[in-house]
């Protein structure tokens, strides 16, 4: 089993900043896709950022300029650093993994508890 744990989330006025982090623990034979997702109320859950294995990156357009997604492999973490927060942004981020728990090609997908991210005007 694969163990996602965020950390970063808080309360910030508009135009701040904040580092969203992202643990993965447990069995892990390797990790492809890690992203960043958020859910605000009343709206499905959405994608923020992703980063494969090979460092491409992906964001939606209302945060490209404003969001960066880096990963650290050696230590199965993922950052979101977002800065030039908007009211908009306010939302629970999930942190998701596609892991490889054995040496096959069988991947699956996890899922950290969230971290609220509330940006006041």
């Amino acid at each position: 089993q694969v163990q996602l744990v965020e950390s970063g989330g808080g309360l910030v006025q508009a135009g701040g900043s904040l580092r969203l982090s992202c643990a993965a623990s447990g069995t892990i034979f390797s990790i492809n896709t890690m992203g960043w997702y958020r859910q605000a109320p009343g709206k499905q859950r959405a994608l923020v950022a992703t980063v494969t294995s090979e460092g491409t990156t992906n964001y939606a357009e209302s945060v490209k300029g404003r969001f960066t997604i880096a990963r650290d492999d050696a230590e199965n973490m993922v950052d979101l650093q977002m800065n030039s927060l908007k009211p908009e942004d306010t939302a629970v981020y999930y942190c998701k993994a596609i892991v490889r728990t054995q040496p096959n090609p069988y991947t699956y997908q996890f899922w950290g508890q969230g971290t609220q991210v509330t940006v006041s005007s």
